[in-house]
């Protein structure tokens, strides 16, 4: 494999660097038994997930979510 520089990245069109990303973020993602969190962050998630089960209808739906970020209405809150 040829090796590139962070400079000749940076000289891609912007769709070329997306993709990158993306090919990047899906070799990621299919090891994520590789992926460490801190124990900081495992309590964290295990805290939200309890919240979410004991009431799960108290978030927003992506529906919900779409709408504030697209009409900024989530600055406010």
């Amino acid at each position: 494999m040829k090796n590139i520089s962070i400079a000749d990245i940076l000289k891609l069109p912007v769709q070329e660097r997306i993709r990158l990303v993306e090919l990047i973020w899906d070799s990621v993602a299919a090891v994520p038994e590789e992926v460490e969190i801190s124990p900081e962050l495992k309590a964290e998630l295990e805290a939200r997930l309890a919240e979410f089960e004991e009431n799960p209808e108290a978030g927003f739906s992506w529906e919900q979510v779409k709408s504030r970020l697209n009409d900024g209405s989530w600055r406010s809150v």
